[in-house]
């Protein structure tokens, strides 16, 4: 399948491997540049946004977006991209020298952590609203009911597969846990696995589980739980099928979009971000569908993934009002739409998403996928990176012979005491 090809491929936002920063070290460095204000001086005209498009083509549509905006409000808006690994760590240095950004793109997990802090500004206090934005959507940008966070565009996970593997075998795209085990099992012959997903490269592997997790019922404050259990023990017998390659525990997204191209998977479960990749390859068919779930009837609950544009408490209450028209302008329905169109992510804004259907329609799962998703950090904050790590380690372990049960029992020990 090809679709109208972006100018780069995007990166893989759904998945960081950042360091985690202690609430103590960072509640320190935010309160004190917040309560004293910024003491750099600015250009009262000029304002500057922190994000991590380093990736030229990302600079370069971002640049364009801002110079839109800076044009419709009647401001200048400068761009200063760092890697996204030090977007946090960053952003904490310029609280404590008190020189802050007018606004900063934090990916959505990190967001919870410089909001608990109270660096961040309540973004419907400086006029946002979330009207036309799905509830999970909301969710991705807040915490603790509050909204910091404002996204331009979401991804999520989908069953991508080979149309022309499936069509010779004479099987149908499966809905359901059992089906996708059936035509799993048909779909593998010789180097072919019939499925590839990511078990391994850290946050990759709990990105792709908790579809799992939670289309089953699970959630992530009681991982040793039957539906948590019974979510990994579906994974063991995937592979204990001989459907999944044993490299799973290894793989990252990458990792499994590459065996995908190469022909050695028949399906797979990726985002958005590898659609300019498989495009290269123009003798692949592929088309994309919702992830299957346990039974007919449930609904197929995906993780939101990528960045959200916040307001960082400076304590310079008019900078902060502009830089929230700034902010409404960058995640406003028209730029929403344009950025993902390049990007291949889906609109966070039902009306863009609406009209970003129209414009992909062979992406059309993807835009369902995540009207249902969920964010990773919505019930936990920045306990998550806890539950996550914890995970890491169960799958490593029931995936290569230990009991689902005992290795979450193992699991939820880790996050509860975070050792």
């Amino acid at each position: 399948m090809t679709a109208h090809p972006p100018v780069a491929a995007p990166r893989p936002r759904g998945r960081s491997r950042r360091a985690v920063t202690s609430f103590a070290a960072v509640s320190v460095l935010v309160s004190g540049a917040a309560l004293t204000g910024c003491a750099e001086q600015r250009d009262s005209d000029v304002y500057t946004v922190m994000n991590s498009s380093t990736d030229e083509t990302y600079h370069r549509w971002d640049a364009e977006a801002m110079a839109r905006c800076g044009k419709r409000l009647g401001v200048t808006i400068e761009q200063q991209s760092v890697p996204a690994a030090q977007v946090m760590t960053k952003a904490l240095r310029m609280a404590s020298s008190k020189s802050l950004p007018d606004i900063v793109q934090f990916d959505a997990s990190e967001m919870p952590t410089f909001a608990d802090a109270g660096g961040l500004v309540d973004l419907r206090t400086l006029g946002l609203t979330t009207e036309d934005v799905p509830e999970g959507i909301v969710g991705f940008g807040s915490y603790k009911g509050t909204y910091y966070g404002a996204a331009r565009s979401v991804n999520t996970l989908a069953l991508f597969y080979n149309k022309d593997v499936l069509d010779e075998a004479g099987v149908q795209v499966p809905t359901t846990w059992d089906e996708l085990r059936e035509t799993a099992k048909k779909l593998t012959q010789g180097k072919r696995y019939g499925l590839a997903l990511s078990a391994g490269g850290a946050e990759d592997g709990v990105f792709q589980f908790t579809p799992f997790m939670w289309s089953n019922g699970g959630d992530e404050t009681d991982l040793d739980s039957p539906q948590v259990v019974g979510a990994l023990d579906y994974w063991k017998a995937l592979l204990q099928d001989g459907s999944l390659s044993k490299s799973t525990v290894n793989w990252t997204q990458a990792d499994v979009n590459d065996q995908f191209m190469a022909g050695n998977a028949a399906m797979m479960i990726n985002g958005p971000w590898q659609v300019e990749t498989l495009n290269t390859k123009k003798s692949l068919h592929w088309e994309i569908a919702q992830i299957p779930v346990p039974e007919t009837g449930a609904e197929s609950v995906g993780p939101l993934g990528g960045a959200v544009l916040t307001v960082p408490n400076t304590g310079d209450a008019e900078r902060e009002k502009t830089a929230g028209r700034i902010v409404g302008c960058l995640a406003g329905e028209k730029e929403q739409l344009t950025y993902a169109l390049n990007s291949w992510m889906v609109p966070a804004n039902e009306k863009a998403a609406a009209k970003w259907r129209a414009e992909v329609p062979e992406l059309d799962a993807l835009a369902d996928q995540v009207a249902a998703a969920r964010s990773r950090t919505a019930k936990l904050g920045a306990g998550w990176s806890g539950v996550s790590l914890a995970l890491q380690s169960a799958f490593q372990s029931a995936l290569t012979g230990q009991s689902s049960e005992a290795a979450l029992k193992r699991a939820q020990q880790r996050a509860t005491s975070g050792n």
